[in-house]
């Protein structure tokens, strides 16, 4: 069977809701270890502890009508009878809506980060609303995610009930203009176990230089993960086989990540539970995102120039053509980052309307095998470059850039500058 093929079957047999900490999850993490153990590779189960919830009950009422919503995860619990407050639309977070918000319970646009739920905490809101979804859609396309969560460095700003709601629900409540709203979330917050699972083949002349290659396994709600990223996943299970078929120089560690899309928790997890691995890992190799028809290779290096320049290098001897670009990728090579351990994060974006993640679109149908193919043989190339050179070829360490806009992207307080006499 045909690399691609072969990338193709594993990818029909992941391709499911598999979220943290669900029993899809672990179901996918013990799947990807049995297939290593049939290529005659030892792999194992790297459970750690990721919080959970039950929502009790969410709603949202006006005196007109009530809007079918979801509860947030570790928000502030309401009183059984909820919260009764004014109503805002807080379209901006500038110092004029803030003022505004005071007081009431405010509807925000989309997903809502660290620096809009602090405006929203600091603007003296009582509660608050956010909205997914595509106006396109039918009401019943559009799905109601559940999984919606208050992060803990969220949390740390302090706690204030919320709730999710369709963006057709969202755009009849700020047409419906209510004076007041009454918003109800009541949970049990509790833990749950999400996997990594990690093999390694060990290199035949310098088995102290690792090589880290990661992909996460998990997908969100309602998603199928087939393009996000159950097909990092399975580029990383042919890459193993090639290795275990052609024994590398220097040892190749492999390392599906779980949880990945609540904050990249399992390569976070590994990073905390094998800090004396940390030592001997001089590059990370990701693959987030990948497989569709209509699109474009795109390449994070998260190294020194001259790794850029390697690349770029390496895709005109090979004729491919690519994005390539000194930049940092939300996914699992951030934590290792964050220990100086330089990363390259290989990706194949879909074009605009033509690929989706996040979502129930997320398919097989704007996917190929070639696609699948055609991204996994550039990596190997690069990772027989990499591991073939006599010299270990990328300096372990991350530039400056690199370097502020990984603290940046963890929200590290910013250091003060030290002042010259």
């Amino acid at each position: 069977m045909e690399m691609g093929q072969r990338e193709w079957e594993l990818l029909k047999k992941i391709g499911k809701t598999r979220i943290s900490g669900s029993k899809e999850e672990k179901e996918t993490a013990e799947l990807l270890k049995q297939e290593i153990e049939q290529l005659g590779v030892k792999a194992e189960l790297m459970p750690f502890e990721v919080s959970a919830w039950t929502i009790q009950k969410a709603a949202l009422t006006s005196k007109e009508r009530s809007f079918e919503v979801a509860g947030y995860g570790h928000c502030a619990d309401t009183p059984e009878e909820g919260v009764t407050a004014g109503f805002y639309y807080m379209e901006q977070m500038d110092e004029v809506a803030k003022a505004l918000a005071k007081d009431k319970i405010v509807l925000v646009n989309g997903y809502l980060g660290l620096d809009g739920y602090k405006a929203v905490v600091e603007s003296g809101a009582v509660g608050f609303i956010t909205y997914s979804g595509d106006i396109r859609d039918t009401l019943e396309d559009t799905d109601l995610f559940t999984t919606r969560e208050l992060r803990p460095q969220l949390q740390k700003l302090g706690k204030l009930p919320g709730v999710h709601l369709r963006v057709q629900d969202a755009m009849e409540l700020v047409k419906s203009e209510p004076s007041e709203l009454t918003l109800t979330v009541q949970q049990n917050e509790s833990t749950a176990v999400s996997y990594n699972v990690l093999s390694e083949i060990p290199g035949k002349e310098n088995p102290e230089e690792v090589i880290l290659l990661t992909a996460h396994l998990d997908s969100v709600e309602f998603s199928s993960g087939v393009y996000d990223n159950g097909a990092g996943s399975v580029i990383l299970m042919e890459l193993l086989r090639y290795f275990k078929e052609h024994q590398p120089k220097r040892t190749l560690r492999f390392l599906f990540c779980g949880s990945e899309e609540r904050g990249l928790l399992g390569s976070h997890a590994y990073v905390q539970q094998h800090p004396e691995a940390l030592s001997a890992i001089r590059l990370v190799v990701n693959v987030d995102v990948a497989g569709p028809v209509l699109g474009q290779e795109r390449i994070f290096v998260m190294a020194e120039e001259e790794t850029v320049a390697m690349v770029q290098l390496l895709a005109k001897e090979e004729g491919f053509a690519a994005k390539i670009e000194s930049n940092i990728y939300s996914s699992d090579a951030i934590p290792f980052a964050d220990q100086g351990i330089p990363g390259v994060n290989f990706t194949r974006f879909g074009v605009p309307g033509t690929a989706y993640i996040h979502n129930r679109h997320d398919t097989l149908q704007f996917m190929s095998a070639a696609s699948l193919e055609k991204t996994t043989r550039f990596v190997l190339s690069f990772l027989k470059r990499v591991d073939g050179s006599k010299v270990f070829a990328i300096p372990r360490q991350i530039p400056k850039n690199i370097r502020e806009k990984v603290d940046e992207y963890l929200k590290k307080p910013k250091k003060e500058e030290k002042k010259e006499n």
